[in-house]
């Protein structure tokens, strides 16, 4: 379990350094996921290694949406005053998402 954290954090952190230093404008724990994903494809890293701590947080993926749900309480004045420009905004990338899918599985079928 120790050494299944150790690679996972590792990997977090070393994706947060990355960040910092390159100024990109990706987020640090998306970098490390990426380094982590090429490390296992690479064969750096051994699946067995992470599965059970990765399938871990999988499993429990709702509850680390209840922070920024919570978090979002606090702009609720901002969102009602914004309602119609966010919806309009979440329906416009419903549909383009919709419309662009069926076209690509259209054109690869």
């Amino acid at each position: 379990m120790y050494k299944g954290l150790t690679i996972i954090f590792g990997f977090y952190f070393l994706g947060e350094i990355a960040a910092e230093i390159s100024n990109l404008p990706i987020p640090g724990n998306v970098l490390g996921m990426i380094f982590l994903v090429f490390a296992l494809l690479s064969g750096v890293v051994d699946i067995n290694d992470v599965e059970d701590e990765a399938s871990f947080f999988v499993d429990n993926l709702s509850i680390m949406f209840i922070p920024p749900g919570v978090g979002i309480m606090l702009y609720f004045g901002l969102i009602r005053e914004e309602v119609l420009a966010i919806t309009a905004g979440l329906v416009l990338s419903f549909i383009i998402t919709i419309v662009s899918t069926a076209k690509i599985v259209e054109v690869l079928r």
